[in-house]
C-alpha cells in the first residue's frame, strides 16, 4: 500500500472518529434538504405566503370589495396589475384577500382534523379491546359519508343563514366557519388508521413499559410519548391534507356552495368569471386558476419531500 493511499484512509478514520452521528432530527433535515423539488416547493410556498400577508397589510378588505363601475372588465393595466371583474372590483387585491380565506380554511381544517384524527387513532391502539373496536367502527362509519356531498348539502342550507364573523378587524361571512368544521370533520379518519398502526407497534417498546413502571399515567405515557414519536406519519398526512382542503373548498366555492360573497376566495372568483369567458375577460379567471394549481402543486411537492425525509429506510439523499 502506498504512502498515499495510506494516508488518505488515515483521514478518512480521523473524520469518521470525530464527526458525532447525526440525530434523527439531522437525517430528516438532510434528506429533505437534498430533495431539489421539496426545496422549490418551499420557495415557491414561501413567496406564496409573503404575497398573502404583506398583501393583506397594504391592501384591506375595502379595498377588495371596492365596486368601481367604470373601471369594469378592464384588461389588466398600470392602475388594476390584474384587471378588474364584472362589477369593477381589482381582482389583485380579491387575489391577496382571495388566497387568504383559502389558506385559512387549509389550515384551520388541517389542525381540526389532524387533532382529532390523532387522539381517536392513538386512544385506540393504545387501551384496545372493546375501545379500539368502537373507535375503528366508528372511523369506519364516517368513511362512508361523502365529505364533497356533505359539504355541499350543508353550504346549500346553512351557509347563508350564518352571520357574518369578525376576527381582528376582517369581516368573514358564515359560510367559512361551515367550510372548515365540515372538511375538518370529514377528513381525519385516514389520519387515525396511520396512528393506530404506529401506536399499535409503539406501545410494545421497552421504553413504554419502563415508564409504566415508574408510574406514569396514560396521559403522560399518551402525550410525552407515543404522539411525539408518530409525529413524521402525522406531519406528512397534514401536509397532503393542507392541499385537499384547499381544493375541496375552492371546489365547492366554485360551485357557489362554499365561501359566499362578498368575502372572496379563489373558489368563488371563478364562479364570477365564468360567465365572462367567451367575452374575452380572460384575467378573471387565469389569475385564480393559476394560484389554485401553484398553490396546490407547492404543497404536494413538499409532502413528498417530507414522506420521504421521514422514512427511516430512505437512503437515497444520505
Amino acid at each position: 500500500m502506498s504512502s498515499e493511499s495510506l494516508a488518505s484512509d488515515i483521514a478518512i478514520l480521523k473524520t469518521e472518529i470525530i464527526a458525532p452521528p447525526l440525530t434523527p432530527q439531522q437525517l430528516i433535515l438532510r434528506r429533505f434538504s437534498k430533495h431539489r423539488l421539496a426545496i422549490w416547493g418551499m420557495v415557491g410556498f414561501g413567496l406564496l405566503l409573503l404575497f398573502i400577508i404583506v398583501g393583506s397589510i397594504l391592501v384591506t378588505d375595502k379595498k377588495a370589495n371596492e365596486v368601481d363601475l367604470m373601471a369594469r372588465l378592464s384588461p389588466p393595466n398600470q392602475l388594476h396589475w390584474m384587471g378588474t371583474d364584472s362589477t369593477g372590483r381589482d381582482i389583485f387585491a380579491r387575489m391577496i384577500h382571495g388566497g387568504q380565506i383559502s389558506l385559512i380554511v387549509g389550515f384551520l381544517s388541517v389542525i381540526f382534523s389532524v387533532s382529532v384524527g390523532a387522539v381517536v387513532g392513538g386512544v385506540a391502539a393504545y387501551y384496545g379491546g372493546w375501545v379500539d373496536t368502537v373507535l375503528m367502527r366508528f372511523t369506519e362509519a364516517m368513511l362512508s359519508i361523502p365529505s364533497l356531498f356533505l359539504l355541499i348539502v350543508l353550504g346549500k342550507y346553512l351557509g347563508k343563514d350564518v352571520q357574518t364573523i369578525t376576527v381582528f378587524g376582517h369581516s368573514y361571512s358564515g359560510s367559512v366557519a361551515i367550510v372548515i368544521v365540515v372538511i375538518g370533520a370529514t377528513s381525519w379518519m385516514y389520519l387515525a388508521r396511520i396512528v393506530r398502526a404506529n401506536v399499535l407497534s409503539l406501545r410494545e417498546m421497552d421504553y413504554i413499559s419502563a415508564s409504566k413502571s415508574l408510574g406514569a399515567s396514560d396521559v403522560r405515557i399518551f402525550f410525552r410519548h407515543l404522539i411525539p414519536n408518530t409525529m413524521g406519519a402525522i406531519i406528512v398526512s397534514s401536509t397532503l391534507g393542507l392541499a385537499g382542503a384547499i381544493l375541496n373548498e375552492a371546489y365547492v366555492s366554485f360551485l357557489g356552495l362554499g365561501v359566499q360573497p362578498p368575502t372572496a376566495s379563489w373558489g368563488n372568483m371563478l364562479t364570477s368569471a365564468q360567465s365572462f369567458i367567451q367575452r374575452g375577460a380572460w384575467w378573471m379567471w387565469v389569475f385564480p386558476s393559476l394560484f389554485i394549481i401553484i398553490t396546490i402543486l407547492c404543497i404536494n411537492l413538499i409532502g413528498d419531500g417530507l414522506r420521504d425525509a421521514f422514512d427511516p429506510r430512505s437512503t437515497r439523499n444520505l
